[in-house]
């Protein structure tokens, strides 16, 4: 069941797919927070192990698959993503440590949208 808080964050779908009745500022702004998020070097690419796979990633395997990426970046950017929600961090307390990452249903819900996107573009980048 959805509380009023949440009815308002809902955005109304009008004729379809017509964007008439949105209020374009707000739509802006939400954009700009969305472009902050998934624009930032190696987000994109940290994602798709996790939506490839029904097993958590380990750190160290995201160490081998983002090659180019220094340590402190790829620290950085899985812990902003854990921040937002998109993933969660299991810390085991094991020796040598094992962390292991996993995406949360709103991460989920952010690479399907992705990756409908990613289709998208396939589709028009055809013509």
């Amino acid at each position: 069941m959805e509380t009023k808080g949440q009815e308002v964050n809902r955005l109304p779908m009008y004729n379809g797919c017509s964007f008439e009745g949105y209020n374009a500022a707000i739509l802006m702004k939400e954009t700009a927070k969305i472009r902050k998020l998934i624009t930032k070097r190696g987000t994109m690419e940290m994602l798709i192990p996790l939506c490839c796979s029904t097993k958590p990633v380990r750190y160290k395997e995201f160490r081998k698959l983002m090659k180019g990426f220094s340590s402190k970046t790829l620290a950085r950017r899985l812990k902003e993503l854990e921040e937002c929600k998109i993933l969660e961090r299991l810390a085991y307390n094991e020796i040598p440590p094992r962390v292991e990452y996993r995406l949360t249903s709103k991460g989920q819900e952010l690479v399907e949208s992705v990756i409908n996107l990613l289709q998208w573009m396939r589709k028009w980048s055809k013509s």
